[in-house]
């Protein structure tokens, strides 16, 4: 199965900007849809964005509506997050996933597979 590893969190200060990547193990991450979510403490996974494969149908969540821009490199077998005008409730621990089904959704339980999340701190 593959396996995802996400990097590029920090500590930022609000206004502040990141950009989050994901690296599949192998180029079969190309026929799965991919998506970000966030987990704040305390609180369950949220999804942030998701994008079909060949990069088409991005979407991101209303809280980060241009904000946020999701997009991926099939070619580097990686998804990236680009976060402009972070906030304090940016902050969280952001986990890359992806899923064969494609079901176009965001909810956690539509993809199958995750990787060990990347911490981002906004203040």
């Amino acid at each position: 199965e593959v396996q995802l590893v996400e990097s590029g969190g920090g500590s930022v200060q609000a206004g502040g900007s990141l950009r989050l990547s994901c690296v599949a193990s192998d180029s079969s991450i190309s026929n799965y849809c991919m998506g970000w979510f966030r987990q704040a403490p305390g609180k369950e996974h949220t999804g942030v964005a998701r994008i079909d494969t060949g990069g088409s149908r991005p979407v991101v969540s209303n809280s980060v509506k241009g904000r946020f821009t999701v997009s991926r490199d099939d070619a580097k077998n990686t998804l990236y997050l680009q976060m402009n005008g972070l906030q304090p409730e940016d902050t969280g621990m952001y986990y890359c996933a992806a899923d064969c089904r494609c079901r176009h959704s965001l909810r956690p339980l539509d993809f199958a597979v995750w990787g060990q999340g990347t911490q981002v701190t906004v203040s």
